[in-house]
């Protein structure tokens, strides 16, 4: 097992240059470190790879000026970036398939390898599950947890507010910058006091609502476990339950009244098998001696030989091959290579080359789906 590095400014720079660049995802960025050793010679191959994808216009490649531009005003702001293979990304996150190629931090960078927990639900929360949530953070903290959450209002808020004598963390869907929701600037300055507020976008990013998803998924993947406390049957907490189930962590949930459809989805995470949560004491039983499961090593992920990549030819062929399996609908990476009949290294590039083309799209979990 190789050990994680940090960059030199160069290779961080290249680094950035590529996570940042549209088409390049966190699935197609995997791939390119995979194939190609480093950022730097993944970036001159994005050209040609776009091309053989289909791709008409020339790729939009950031610039290295702009790349430093970022990491000169985060370091005004006393942030860090960090890339997956450094030795201080979290552990639990780079655990993921495949993790965030870079987070930028404000705060306490050692919070993000402590123990966690994480504590969402509903916006329009009820005064009584506020209160819940702010003391069983607090309670948590206390315990030793360290409470993860995304500074939304309601649930999340009350949250942060439990634990900020004992750490949290927000997870932000836009920059670490930007404010959002605005009536939180307060509290976002309390938890730069006590926590940390992570993103895997860039300075300046203003949130929408594509980006909420992406953030859920590092709220759940920092995280031991999640405990929802209400939330609606469409609540987009429940897109973070459905991640922690997808990374093996542990999903908790406070009931609430039949009649009350802020519990419609808390009530039915518990029918569907999740645990019923009704103190802190149940959640550090339930977290005890945990450790995020595995899914990938990130030194072996970000600190790697170059694979030797297949033939040119047979990438061709099956191009054509994946386009007619794929659809709108996702579709498993492994389902594409069992129907296919094609080895998985030579689907694995050709859908990279499609990707970086725009023709397709490369999901969490390992599903892809046409553009």
């Amino acid at each position: 097992m190789r050990e994680r590095h940090a960059l030199g400014p160069r290779a961080l720079n290249a680094w950035l240059c590529l996570a940042r660049t549209p088409q390049v995802g966190p699935v197609a960025f995997r791939g390119l470190i995979a194939r190609y050793g480093d950022a730097e010679t993944a970036l001159a191959a994005l050209p040609e790879l776009a091309r053989r994808g289909g791709r008409v216009d020339p790729l939009k490649i950031v610039k290295p000026e702009i790349a430093a531009a970022e990491l000169d005003a985060l370091d005004e702001i006393n942030g860090t970036l960090l890339p997956a293979c450094d030795p201080d990304y979290p552990e639990a996150l780079g655990a993921l398939d495949p993790p965030p190629p870079v987070l930028s931090v404000l705060g306490d960078l050692s919070l993000l390898n402590k123990p966690a927990c994480a504590i969402v639900g509903a916006r329009n929360a009820s005064a009584t599950g506020m209160r819940f949530a702010r003391q069983i953070a607090s309670e948590l903290g206390e315990l030793g947890f360290i409470i993860t959450s995304g500074l939304a209002r309601g649930i999340d808020g009350a949250a942060h507010h439990g634990a900020l004598q004992s750490g949290t963390v927000a997870v932000v869907a836009g920059g670490v910058d930007h404010i959002y929701p605005p009536e939180h600037a307060d509290l976002r300055e309390e938890i730069l006091r006590y926590g940390a507020v992570v993103s895997e976008r860039r300075l300046g990013h203003r949130v929408s609502a594509r980006d909420f998803p992406r953030r859920n998924r590092i709220i759940s993947g920092l995280s031991l476990g999640v405990l929802i406390i209400e939330a609606a049957e469409r609540s987009g907490s429940l897109i973070t339950a459905r991640y922690a189930l997808e990374q093996g962590r542990e999903v908790m949930a406070t009931p609430g009244s039949p009649l009350d459809p802020r519990c419609k989805g808390t009530n039915g995470l518990i029918k569907s098998g999740a645990m019923l949560a009704e103190s802190a004491q149940d959640i550090a039983d339930a977290l005890a001696g945990q450790r995020p499961p595995q899914l990938n090593d990130q030194s072996d992920l970000f600190d790697i030989p170059r694979d030797t990549p297949p033939d040119d030819q047979d990438v061709d062929k099956a191009r054509p091959t994946l386009m007619n399996l794929l659809s709108h609908s996702p579709t498993p990476r492994d389902e594409l290579v069992r129907q296919s009949g094609l080895p998985a290294a030579v689907c694995a590039a050709a859908l990279l080359e499609l990707e970086l083309a725009g023709q397709v799209i490369s999901l969490p979990g390992g599903a892809v789906a046409l553009a």
